[in-house]
């Protein structure tokens, strides 16, 4: 069976308009859209039929008022018209069999999509189909019944037609990979809604004060609500460096909310300082794209007042944050001072270096954090360490290591769950009364 026999053969018992019945062609003849398509083979049709008519043949009769009401097609009718012969007018479809006529109303849905896109910055766009499953089961069924092989599928079609008008009159392109924006369609209801997809804004940040957690701390006795031992905040700390780098981003991007990603994090009472801890910020639904990150930069240096610092700002994506949670086990470097129960010496100096760097360390989840840490042993290596004695109780240590060591229990030992240890070494007991992080080393 040829296409022109087998397009006949749908038309006979189907009405289709010139998308639908072109579509199921798609794949035969480059640079036609399928209503070009369809609309040939209908024109051949009736071509053909015509020929048929005027040598006296009933067969064309037929055909041509199976075209001028399944096939909708004007030159049809007119071509019955002037050779006299009715069309029934009785049971004649009104609308096309598969695509309920909606590929008339692209123009105007198209128009919908950029009148909501209006409030949004965008470089580049996808639009996304949403068909009700009545509507594909029923063009699941046309394919099988006319054994369909060179077709394509109703919501390709749709997203392809509605993407070129909104890229024609939007001047953007479409993205099929990691689009900023989705255009979610639903044609047969007339439907559309956006998905914004976020924004991704990477830098560095460091923390300069003490007494600031990483990220918001919900009130463990209230969890978040308010009450009178969190002051009614809901939170056991005022403010935390992901509120004071988000509040700037959140004012300039118009967002619904942002995310706080960072490659591990420091304690409470450590500050981070060198050249700052890798992060990624993540704002859902921006209204806003085009950014100064110069500009934003020093927003959110100005805002943070002397607590915080961020600094080389730039554009990233969803496979960075990726990466940074990879990469919680980079190399860290610290500086740590120590206090010691009992006098210490040069000698006690170059011991500790030799003992501890280059070393595998076993720790036990800390205490300290056990209660929010699963308990596990866990094995950390040492790089390198420096110790400088300041005076007779007190040295400065700095320490490079594995990401996710907890360096604080590298010098107490922790009751026996950090091995080795400073205390245990120079059997002098010690403890940390100041941490610094000095780098977080990764490339992300």
């Amino acid at each position: 069976m040829n296409i022109l026999e087998k397009a006949l053969e749908m038309l006979e018992k189907h009405p289709l308009c010139g998308h639908c019945l072109g579509r199921q062609f798609a794949l035969l003849g480059h640079g036609l859209e399928n209503d070009e398509r369809g609309n040939a083979i209908k024109m051949i049709l009736t071509l053909e039929a015509h020929a048929l008519a005027l040598s006296r043949s009933k067969e064309g009769i037929k055909i041509l008022k199976i075209l001028a009401t399944n096939g909708f097609s004007k030159t049809a009718k007119e071509m019955l018209r002037k050779m006299k012969k009715k069309i029934p007018s009785k049971n004649l479809p009104k609308a096309c069999f598969l695509c309920e006529d909606k590929f008339k109303i692209v123009g105007e849905l198209a128009k919908k999509a950029l009148e909501k896109l209006k409030n949004y910055e965008y470089s580049n766009f996808l639009v996304g189909i949403e068909l009700p499953v009545a509507v594909e089961e029923r063009e699941d069924e046309f394919k099988a019944e006319f054994e369909v092989s060179h077709g394509e599928n109703m919501r390709n079609e749709f997203g392809r037609v509605i993407g070129k008008k909104i890229a024609e009159h939007s001047g953007k392109t479409v993205e099929y990979k990691k689009p900023e924006i989705v255009v979610l369609v639903n044609p047969l209801e007339e439907k559309i809604r956006l998905q914004i997809n976020p924004l991704y804004i990477a830098g560095r940040y460091r923390k300069l004060v003490k007494g600031i957690p990483q990220s918001k701390w919900f009130c463990i006795n209230c969890r978040g609500k308010g009450c009178e031992k969190c002051n009614w905040t809901g939170k056991m700390y005022p403010e935390s460096v992901e509120e004071i780098i988000e509040k700037p981003f959140m004012d300039v991007t118009g967002g619904v909310k942002a995310s706080f990603h960072a490659s591990g994090r420091e304690d409470i009472d450590a500050r981070m300082l060198g050249g700052g801890r890798p992060f990624v910020i993540e704002i859902t639904q921006p209204k806003k794209r085009f950014l100064d990150l110069e500009k934003l930069e020093g927003a959110v240096n100005a805002y943070a007042d002397g607590k915080v610092e961020i600094s080389a700002l730039r554009f990233a994506d969803k496979d960075v944050v990726r990466k940074l949670k990879k990469a919680e086990s980079a190399q860290k470097e610290y500086r740590l001072i120590l206090e010691f129960e009992n006098k210490i010496t040069v000698k006690n100096m170059h011991l500790l270096e030799e003992k501890l760097a280059n070393t595998l360390i076993t720790q036990r989840t800390p205490i300290r954090v056990s209660h929010r840490r699963a308990d596990l042993t866990r094995e950390k290596y040492i790089y390198e360490v420096k110790l400088k004695k300041l005076s007779s109780k007190r040295a400065e240590m700095r320490v490079r290591c594995q990401g996710g060591l907890y360096v604080k229990e590298l010098v107490t030992g922790d009751e026996g769950r950090t091995v080795p240890n400073v205390s245990e070494i120079l059997k002098n007991k010690a403890k940390p009364i100041k941490l610094d992080v000095l780098n977080v080393i990764m490339k992300y």
